[in-house]
């Protein structure tokens, strides 16, 4: 009888365990970031970090795995198809609503991952050679307006892109767009002169900025950055409308249970939001700005809706078609 009742009693404590229950348990292993883009970068810079933070805090390390391709479509891919246990995370950034705009994916992009935490984003700095005779994005406007398609505005694939279309779109001005296989040596061409204007990346284009190698004209962000006080933004030099930052988010396969994406968003946003990181961030040339996973499910079908649009006005083509 008494053995009857032990036996109930553990048959009832499985039942009723908490839905929290694998997450007080999480992890048990170590954990694999993917990061689908090159070492160096942005992405990697703070999957990085996302990753030394998290080894620490949860007691189990995680591993960096960088799986590059195909404007990261690759290894977000794999990550997709990855058991849903909380074992398997990746970095993904703009891009991931911006694939979808232009290939035939191999995964639902509304579907196939569950959405940790945005963490923050890189801004965009206009900026033209250290020669071009050009002092503001109004000079840079009325050259380009003097001599439509003659100023050769470098870019590369992705979010660089679709960022330059946008700009482009939003001032109503024909530039020469010229794709690189890269962001950096778009701007390196900007830079040795090679070029005329580019969309740099906030944080590899800092210390050019600051040595003047890079004129910088505008920052594409809702206020000026402290960084860079003397610059306005874009909407202030004029360009209303323009709205393109490349943020970076931490992510799941779709199925994950709730308890260990909560728990790892919590522990991913205190960390973040931290004093200390925040100075990092702005000392990089970076935004905090952390978003949860319900927020992310409302801002990822906006963003695809948004770069559709981006890609239709300034003729992007869609592969395959």
């Amino acid at each position: 009888m008494f053995a009857n009742l032990i036996r109930a009693f553990i048959a009832a404590s499985v039942v009723l365990a908490p839905a929290g229950a694998p997450a007080q348990s999480y992890p048990t292993k170590p954990i694999r970031l993917i990061v689908p883009f090159s070492p160096g970068g942005t992405n990697d810079i703070l999957g990085r970090m996302v990753a030394t933070h998290l080894s620490e805090t949860l007691g189990q390390n995680m591993i960096v795995d960088n799986r590059t391709g195909f404007q990261g479509i690759i290894g977000t891919d794999l990550a997709a198809k990855a058991a849903p246990d909380g074992y398997t995370l990746v970095m993904i950034s703009s891009a991931y609503t911006m694939n979808p705009v232009v290939y035939k994916m191999p995964y639902d992009t509304l579907k196939a991952l569950e959405f940790v935490a945005k963490i923050g984003a890189s801004f965009l700095v206009v900026s033209v050679g250290p020669l071009l005779p050009v002092n503001s994005v109004k000079d840079l406007l009325a050259a380009a307006q003097r001599k439509p398609g003659e100023i050769v505005f470098t870019s590369s694939g992705g979010f660089m892109h679709f960022a330059t279309a946008l700009f482009q779109s939003a001032t109503n001005r024909k530039f020469n767009i010229v794709l690189y296989k890269g962001g950096f040596p778009a701007m390196i061409d900007v830079i040795g002169g090679q070029a005329h204007a580019n969309l740099a990346v906030s944080v590899p284009a800092l210390p050019h900025l600051r040595s003047g190698r890079l004129k910088g004209l505008a920052v594409g962000l809702p206020r000026r950055s402290e960084l860079l006080p003397d610059l306005p933004t874009i909407d202030e030099a004029g360009v209303k409308g323009y709205d393109a930052a490349n943020w970076y988010a931490i992510a799941a396969p779709s199925g994950t249970p709730k308890a260990i994406v909560m728990k790892l968003h919590n522990e991913i946003a205190r960390y973040f939001t931290s004093p200390e990181m925040l100075k990092k961030m702005t000392a990089m040339g970076a935004v905090v700005d952390i978003k949860t996973p319900d927020q992310m499910r409302t801002i990822i079908p906006a963003e695809i809706r948004k770069w559709t649009k981006v890609a239709v006005e300034a003729g992007i083509p869609r592969a395959g078609k």
